[in-house]
């Protein structure tokens, strides 16, 4: 039997200051993080030990310190989240991240829009 594990966190909430649009950079607004990584949690299985698993806490202040960084563009970003993950936590094998900006300024009436990114190893 193969397994395949995964720690994520769901809807995290951050207020950020990405955008192309001045007012992006200046007021900031509302995003959503969506974040499914792939790693081996066999041994924290049968240990109970946190040592043997990926730490959902240290990988939200990863996630917190990148989305941090004011950029112009939401692929910038979870570019950056994804090479830290990947550097930080080497036995990752598969990370799926979304990014959602609440309220894009492009005149739509929305729940948001963003980007969304698979890497598998």
């Amino acid at each position: 039997m193969k397994l395949e594990g995964y720690i994520f966190l769901s809807n995290v909430r951050f207020y950020a200051f990405h955008g192309v649009m001045p007012q992006e950079t200046k007021v900031g607004g509302e995003f959503l993080v969506d974040l499914r990584v792939g790693y081996p949690i066999a041994d924290a299985m049968q240990s109970d030990e946190v040592a043997d698993t990926l730490n959902y806490a240290e990988l939200y202040q990863l996630v917190k310190r990148e989305m941090e960084i004011p950029s112009k563009l939401l692929e910038h970003v979870a570019g950056r989240i994804a090479r830290a993950i990947g550097e930080q936590f080497p036995k990752v094998s598969s990370i799926h991240l979304k990014i959602t900006k609440k309220n894009p300024p492009m005149g739509a009436d929305c729940d948001g829009a963003g980007v969304e990114l698979r890497i598998e190893n």
